[in-house]
């Protein structure tokens, strides 16, 4: 192959509806090349796992690298669905894409930051206070989350808890045993320890150009963004009529219940329903049973009038997806997630 041949080519990228643009290089994805320029097209894990950059090419052609089937299925890439965080150009692209976020999308920084506080809220939850410095002011939506930066390259993605405020950051996590990070979390991490940090990341946010009523589903830590969404509610003045559906296994997953419960004295338009799947005889659980995305439906089996956010486990996630919109006669348009995905399940990709 010729030098000229193998060089990189630009192309350019439009998004519809929005008529969005942005070019992007033959060596970089189109989810890397629109957060570069500014445009922010829907993503989540960013490692072809959890599917949800996945949106329709109008016309063009690309290349996708390494991606779980449930991320985008090879049907779907049949109908001209692509992943954004795995495809580069081979051609001028033109994709659909609801959820471009508009002109002006907040600036991703490296800082560093020092831990303040660390409590365990339960056996395999903590949670972390994070100080950023006071000099520079971070920007974020509630729902978004921040990557810790790892001496040896890694990341690892964790939503914010808080709404923002000052330079304080609250992060839910869950300790996954022989976890690189978690175990240090766990195990070693003190006070007043430095970490590096970049952010912010992710689509995930309220959409404030609607008054429907919402579904916020989370299942375990998944709720972090939701408490993030429900204090950035309450102070913005937004009396939207809201129901959070938390669910876990055992009572002590729902790690903040008695949080939630307060917090509804201040938010009279807030429903919870606390779901357990795995209650045993000794929990004593006289409230709901099963699995957290069924109790939607079954409460409300007409969801056309409404939006949902959702963030947990990825299979709670796209069940959640798929029998919302198929069962319950949800927009897809008005489905918005944040699927937790573990390094293990970035390696399958």
């Amino acid at each position: 192959m010729s030098e000229t041949a193998s060089a990189t080519m630009t192309f350019s990228v439009a998004v519809q509806p929005s008529g969005r643009t942005f070019s992007t290089h033959s060596d970089e994805t189109l989810l890397a090349a629109g957060i570069r320029q500014g445009v922010g097209l829907p993503y989540g894990c960013k490692d072809g796992a959890c599917g949800s950059c996945k949106c329709r090419m109008l016309s063009g052609s690309v290349v996708h690298g390494a991606h779980q089937p449930k991320a985008l299925s090879p049907e779907e890439e049949a109908q001209g669905l692509v992943l954004t965080c795995c495809a580069t150009a081979t051609s001028d692209v033109v994709l659909e894409s609801r959820q471009v976020s508009a002109e002006g999308a907040l600036p991703i920084k490296k800082m560093p930051t020092r831990v303040t506080t660390l409590q365990k809220v339960s056996d395999d939850v903590m949670v972390l206070q994070l100080q950023l410095p006071a000099n520079d002011t971070f920007l974020y939506r509630a729902g978004q989350y921040i990557e810790f930066l790892l001496r040896d390259g890694a990341r690892r993605s964790y939503s914010m808890a808080n709404a923002p405020q000052g330079n304080s950051v609250e992060l839910h996590i869950r300790h996954m045993p022989g976890g690189k990070f978690t175990d240090h979390v766990f195990g070693a991490m003190k006070e007043k320890e430095i970490l590096r940090v970049e952010g912010p990341h992710g689509s995930f946010f309220l959409r404030e150009d609607s008054d429907k009523p919402m579904i916020l589903l989370a299942s375990g830590t998944g709720f972090a963004p939701m408490k993030a969404l429900l204090e950035h509610m309450l102070a913005q003045g937004i009396a939207r009529n809201t129901t959070l559906y938390w669910g876990g296994r055992r009572p002590q997953d729902l790690y903040m219940d008695a949080w939630v419960k307060d917090f509804q004295k201040q938010m009279p338009t807030l429903a919870y329903v606390p779901v357990l799947s795995d209650a045993l005889p000794e929990d004593a659980w006289a409230g709901r049973t099963g699995f957290v995305h069924r109790a939607v439906l079954a409460d409300h089996t007409d969801l056309s009038g409404y939006q949902v956010y959702a963030c947990g486990a990825p299979v709670v996630v796209e069940s959640a997806r798929r029998d919302y919109v198929s069962l319950g006669g949800l927009p897809e348009e008005e489905f918005f997630a944040d699927a937790f995905t573990s390094e293990a399940d970035k390696a399958q990709a």
